[in-house]
């Protein structure tokens, strides 16, 4: 297949929100992504339309890679191929062109993070020279009117216990260069430990740390239904997710590559 690839920037936004629907098509978590969550995306994760790529064949556009960057670290915040043009190559050209444009820009790290179901894309990560660094779960947690301890606190507050008691670094949706973008996040703390929240649809728990973060947990789902993005599965939060019944939804393995 003949290929040329453009930056993202070639869309519009409304048109590269089409092509990210079209392509997760069948995915194991298909994605419906429009407008206005792209352009969340984009502002919160920091990804650089200029640096990101479109694939186009014969003039159509197919698939796309996003790469977001900070300083020196860089991240994939989605690569797929809309299903005709799967498994013909043009996922690896991006990741390249990605990787190219990730190098130009003085990048040393690029982190990723691949569902455990997806075996094809874990192989070609493998390939290109990624490596596991550690497993990650995403878990939902029921609401519950029933009322926590914590008392809520501005979100920068929380953040600066979470800081000085965090134990590994936060993955990229939940770091704190994600958190500063974020003027509607709100803070939970404890005498054990601290959360930052973001309430939309749903309750985001951002970031948590602690010895015991039942009682940040029990606060937070008062507020909603509680999701937690790509925690440690030695997180003690992972623990505390269990005990109060959360459901595990996927689990991820994150990646990284050293340019």
């Amino acid at each position: 297949m003949d290929i040329a690839l453009r930056p993202a920037t070639s869309l519009t936004l409304a048109a590269l929100a089409e092509l990210f629907t079209a392509a997760y098509e069948g995915y194991v978590l298909p994605f419906v992504i429009d407008e206005p969550t792209l352009r969340f995306m984009v502002d919160a994760f920091d990804i650089d339309l200029d640096a990101s790529r479109v694939a186009y064949s014969d003039g159509e556009p197919i698939a796309l890679a996003n790469l977001a960057i900070r300083a020196d670290e860089a991240w994939i915040g989605g690569i797929a191929v809309v299903p005709p043009a799967r498994r013909q190559g043009v996922a690896e050209t991006l990741m390249r062109a990605a990787h190219d444009e990730a190098r130009a820009r003085g990048v040393a790290r690029v982190w990723l993070e691949v569902i455990e179901q997806n075996e094809s894309a874990f192989r070609l990560y493998e390939k290109l020279g990624y490596e596991v660094v550690r497993k990650v779960e995403v878990w939902t947690l029921a609401e519950d009117s029933a009322p926590g301890l914590a008392r809520e606190v501005p979100a920068a507050e929380a953040n600066a216990r979470i800081r000085e008691l965090r134990t590994t670094r936060e993955p990229w949706q939940r770091s704190d260069a994600t958190l500063a973008h974020y003027d509607d996040a709100l803070g939970l703390l404890t005498g054990a430990g601290a959360a930052v929240v973001k309430v939309s649809a749903r309750v985001q728990v951002v970031q948590i740390a602690g010895s015991d973060p039942l009682d940040l947990l029990r606060s937070a789902r008062t507020l909603g239904t509680v999701v937690a993005l790509n925690y440690p599965t030695d997180d003690p939060a992972v623990t505390a997710l269990r005990d109060l019944g959360a459901t595990l939804s996927v689990r991820q393995r994150e990646m990284v590559l050293r340019l």
